[in-house]
Order: C-alpha cells, then sequence, then structure tokens
C-alpha cells in the first residue's frame, strides 16, 4: 500500500447501504485515507453489495474486475449482505482479498491494515444469529439529503427474502441515540434526514444497556417533530401493516415529516400475498391509501411491487395491474423476482418465465412513469416548499417539492441546500 492512502468505494442496493458506505467511508478518512472516485486507480476498493436480486450478484462481480483492472495491485474488500450470505462463494472471486459480513462491517478499517497480500483470502464471518449490536450510521457530504439509519435487520420470514439472514433479527437505536445523530447532523447544515431501515416499523425492538426497550416508531416520530432540529424529514419505507393511523394523522398536521410515503405492496393479488407470507392482505393496502388521501390529497405515495413471483399467472398478473391502476398512488418501485437459495420460495413450482417476467416488469414501470406523471400535473401551477440539490448539470439544478416532485431549472448557486417557495 501506497505511503498516501487511497480508497474508492461503491454501494448497491438500498438507502441503508448508502448510510453505511458513507459511515464507512468516514472511519477511513479517520485513519488518513484520501477518498477517490471508484473509476480512478486506488489502494482500496470497498464494495457494499445487496443480495436482493441476481443482478446485484452479477454487479457485485463486474465491480470487482473494473477494480482490478484501475489499479492490479488494490486490496479488493467486499462487505454487505452478498458478503453475508455467501462469503465462501466470494472469497473464491478473482481479485477478492478480504470478505466481510455483518458482525465485523465497521471494523474494515483494521482489517485492511492488518491484511497482507499472500494469497489467502481473509474472511470476517460470522453466523447471523451472532449478529445483535446496532451500529448507527449515516450519510453526509454525498447529497443534500442525508439517510439516517435508525433500524436494523427482520423479524419477518417473507418466502421471497434473504434480508432477515443477512442483517439478523430486527434491532434499534435508542430514541436518544436517533436525537444525538440529529444534532450532529444539523450542525452540519443538512435540511432533509431520511430515516431509514430494514423494517422501519419495527422501530424500537431489540435491548440497550441490558434492558429490553420499549419505544416505537411512533414515539420516534413525536419526538423528532417536537425537537424541530431539522426543516425536513422523510420516512423512507413502511411496511402498511405497521403503518398506523396514529401515524399518518400525525404526519398530515407535522411540520417536519413530510407528506410523502413509501410502502412496500408486492402484489395486487391475495393470493400471491399469501404465498409471499407477507403479514396483511389488499384491502388492509387500500384502507392505508385512502386513510393517507383523505387527510393529505397532496400526499405522494411510492409503491415496491415484484412481478414474476411462483404462480403469478397471467391472471393474477392482471389482478395486480387493475388494483395498481385504479389505486391513488403516484410511483412504482418494480422488481423482478429473482431466485434466492435459502428462501421458501425457491422450492415454488409454479416458475415464471424469465422473458415474461421482464415483460411484466416493462409494463408496470409504464404504468409507473403515467402515474408519477398524472401525480405532478395536479399540482401545475401550485407553489410548494421545495429543497435544491447541490449538483449542478449542464447549467440545471434539481430540487424536491415537500411531497415529492421533482424540480429542474436554471441553476441559481443562492437556492443550493435551501428550502424555497417554487412554483410547480
Amino acid at each position: 500500500m501506497s505511503q498516501n492512502k487511497t480508497v474508492a468505494y461503491h454501494t448497491l442496493g438500498c438507502k441503508l447501504n448508502f448510510s453505511e458506505t458513507s459511515t464507512i467511508s468516514r472511519q477511513f478518512d479517520a485513519h488518513d485515507f484520501s477518498k477517490k472516485e471508484f473509476h480512478e486507480s486506488a489502494d482500496v476498493y470497498v464494495i457494499n453489495t445487496c443480495s436482493v436480486t441476481e443482478n446485484a450478484d452479477k454487479e457485485c462481480k463486474q465491480l470487482i474486475k473494473r477494480a482490478k483492472k484501475n489499479n492490479p495491485e488494490a486490496t479488493i474488500v467486499i462487505t454487505g449482505c452478498y458478503a453475508q450470505l455467501k462469503p465462501q462463494q466470494i472469497a473464491q472471486l478473482e481479485g477478492v482479498d478480504i470478505v466481510i459480513g455483518a458482525n465485523e462491517k465497521f471494523n474494515i478499517v483494521q482489517h485492511v491494515q492488518e491484511y497482507k497480500k499472500n494469497g489467502e483470502v481473509k474472511i470476517c464471518s460470522c453466523d447471523i444469529e451472532d449478529v445483535q449490536a446496532f451500529h448507527t450510521s449515516f450519510s453526509i457530504n454525498d447529497r443534500t439529503r442525508t439517510f439516517l439509519k435508525v433500524q436494523d435487520g427482520c423479524d419477518y420470514n417473507c418466502s421471497f427474502c434473504t434480508i432477515p439472514l443477512a442483517r439478523g433479527h430486527s434491532r434499534s437505536d435508542t430514541i436518544q441515540g436517533v436525537l444525538d445523530n440529529v444534532k450532529e447532523l444539523a450542525n452540519s447544515d443538512v435540511k432533509e434526514i431520511v430515516l431509514t431501515g430494514v423494517n422501519l416499523g419495527d422501530f424500537g425492538k431489540g435491548y440497550h444497556g441490558g434492558r429490553h426497550k420499549e419505544e416505537t416508531f411512533f414515539d420516534l416520530v413525536k419526538a423528532l417533530d417536537s425537537q424541530a432540529l431539522i426543516p425536513r424529514f422523510r420516512i423512507s419505507s413502511i411496511e402498511p401493516n405497521l403503518l398506523t393511523d396514529e401515524i399518518i394523522e400525525y404526519v398530515a398536521s407535522s411540520k417536519t415529516f413530510m407528506p410523502h410515503f413509501h410502502i412496500p405492496l408486492q402484489s395486487g393479488s391475495d393470493t400471491l400475498l399469501k404465498g409471499m407470507r407477507r403479514r396483511y392482505q389488499r384491502a388492509l393496502y387500500t384502507e392505508r391509501v385512502a386513510k393517507i388521501k383523505s387527510l393529505m390529497p397532496h400526499c405522494c405515495i411510492g409503491v415496491d411491487v415484484i412481478v414474476g413471483f411462483p404462480g403469478e399467472s397471467d391472471a393474477l398478473f392482471q389482478e395486480t395491474f387493475d388494483y395498481l391502476h385504479a389505486l391513488d398512488i403516484s410511483y412504482l418501485h418494480v422488481f423482478t423476482y429473482s431466485e434466492r437459495d435459502n428462501t421458501q420460495a425457491i422450492h415454488m413450482t409454479e416458475v415464471v418465465p424469465m422473458q415474461l417476467r421482464k415483460q411484466r416488469n416493462a409494463i408496470l414501470r409504464q404504468l409507473s412513469e403515467k402515474k408519477m406523471n398524472y401525480f405532478t400535473n395536479q399540482h401545475i401551477g401550485s407553489v410548494r416548499a421545495t429543497l435544491f440539490e447541490h449538483a449542478e448539470k449542464s447549467g440545471m439544478m434539481e430540487g424536491y417539492t415537500d411531497n415529492y416532485i421533482k424540480i429542474s431549472q436554471a441553476f441559481d448557486p443562492h437556492k443550493v441546500n435551501q428550502i424555497v417557495m417554487e412554483k410547480i
């Protein structure tokens, strides 16, 4: 490793991963590593992986090749969900030097400093049942909005999902711990915080100081709102069965929590929801959307949906399409089902051909575009509080309204990281 040590990062997957990569980056900063872009030559490359889909696994392998091409002598570190699930498999990939599982993710710097290239891959992994601690993390200086992790792990057992195997049981920060982080971020001139977690509505589970915590996500929302340390908060994603009337009603009257919810659905078919082992049926989801829109007609609602789950016939896919088409939502995040080892769904025999999965993905993405256009057009001419990003692209700047409509206009340095009233 050179005297002026350098490190580059690449993050795959969710907002949670971005918050954790940012925290790992600050740890390297504290040990006098200089940050490089991933396409540049660096002494160390850290790849924070996802394993929700097969594409994430494939992209990890491509990134390893890119890093080695940038610097054949570099130390390549793989961490994240893929690293926890398949450490031995990753260790066999050409170019990998260190594999870091869930328990050692925030000790990467130490492992890099202790590592000696001798032809053997260093694997730091453990049984996921041994992962008990909660490690706080947040992104900063990466973009105007900050992702703050307040919860980790999941106790649900959805038939398609490996996240409980990769991240362990549900556990979370304390409300005081979250408030301490928010105070630090407020001193860094952050204007918006996105609360993130694997199962955010499960906040409060776990132990702290040897005692079982007795806090809820609603308690956290009220505490953050009452402190008013940050102008804007967003709830990144919350399960429909954990999104209570009291949370919706509180957000509707809050000055700091934005009128924007992202609520996973996964399927508009009760038959498939049962096969997925989701903890609700379609009727509950319909109630949640209706409740939100009755109190906040201007609220933006995003939806996660999976296409191609085993048993998804043409009729059941049409049921999902028709349901989403009629539902008063704003956009979709569409995922193509991927077979994952060690899940119940992998043993289901009614397999949907991959080409058909891709076709259904394209259909729902097109629906999503129409939904967002319709939602945006409803607000044309209205004036909404907008937070503008730092980045300048071809003389233009972008910002998001309180209800998550993207605005693009000529770059004005006086508006950067400022909340201004803008006409849509």
